[in-house]
């Protein structure tokens, strides 16, 4: 099996799960990397980087930073994406591209399906910004409950 650099990516559109699993925590960022951008895209990973390095004042830190060997690791098993073989790994770490970095993807790729794959995109980061929201809702009151409910617990454990 050829690895994601070497194999153009399917035609069709890759689905909204796919792009939910694909965001990934690095460095406290919710990033996806190159190699999934690159599938939901339809290019090669080479090409999708091609594009980024002769744009690079377009991709600040805060939007694209490549990962260090000590994060490929644990990204490595959480992806499992790496095919065996010689010739299959990556010469470079992956690209990490943050939410406003995938947004300006949009402006250097030439891609007929770059504007729909970002609109989902975009659409799953919305999505899981808003799951975060509603945990730290949840999370709020079952502190709350739990302060009344402790007090009240107090006063019993004090009768007894």
């Amino acid at each position: 099996m050829a690895s994601a650099t070497n194999v153009r990516p399917q035609s069709a559109t890759p689905g909204a799960t796919f792009v939910e699993r694909a965001i990934l925590l690095v460095r406290g960022h919710r990033v996806i990397l190159d190699q999934d951008l690159a599938r939901l895209y339809g290019v090669r990973v080479k090409r999708l980087n091609e594009q980024v390095r002769r744009n690079i004042e377009r991709f600040p830190a805060d939007f694209m930073f490549q990962t260090e060997p000590g994060e490929l690791g644990s990204l490595r098993s959480q992806i499992a994406t790496l095919d065996q073989g010689r010739g299959e790994h990556r010469k470079y770490s992956p690209l990490a591209f943050t939410e406003q970095g995938v947004a300006m993807l949009s402006s250097v790729l030439r891609a007929p399906r770059a504007v729909q794959v970002n609109i989902e995109i975009m659409r799953a980061f919305v999505k899981l910004r808003r799951l975060l929201e509603t945990n730290a809702d949840l999370s709020r009151k079952l502190d709350a409950l739990e302060r009344k409910y402790d007090g009240q617990f107090g006063i019993v454990f004090e009768a007894i």
